[in-house]
């Protein structure tokens, strides 16, 4: 009987499986059903990262813009500061507000100011 020769479609399959998996340690980046685990896992993660990435840098921003509006004299709090901005109309999202914030705080004292004199 003559010798068959396996094809390569699946030394393919774990080839790609282990070129994901390169970076991992130990078993994780040489075993075959390991290395499946830990990539689905993986994967797993990184989608559910990728809106907790969205929440922790809205809190940041929500931080940093809080601790600015209390910095004042005028010991005016975030809650506020949003409140009034939506009642002004200023359409400003909170990454700007944040950025404003620590750049220049000259130029978010003004929007704080005209926000306060305006009722």
């Amino acid at each position: 009987m003559t010798r068959v020769k396996r094809g390569y479609t699946a030394r393919r399959r774990r080839k790609k499986i282990r070129l994901f998996a390169s970076t991992f340690i130990g078993a994780h980046s040489r075993l075959t059903r390991t290395t499946t685990q830990q990539r689905m896992r993986a994967l797993v993660s990184s989608h559910r990262n990728r809106s907790r990435k969205k929440r922790d840098f809205r809190r940041l921003w929500i931080t940093r813009i809080n601790a600015v509006t209390r910095e004042d004299r005028l010991f005016y709090s975030y809650s506020l500061f949003i409140h009034n901005l939506y009642k002004r109309q200023l359409l400003l999202n909170r990454k700007i507000l944040a950025q404003i914030a620590l750049s220049n705080k000259n130029c978010f004292d003004i929007i704080s100011k005209k926000i306060i004199n305006q009722k």
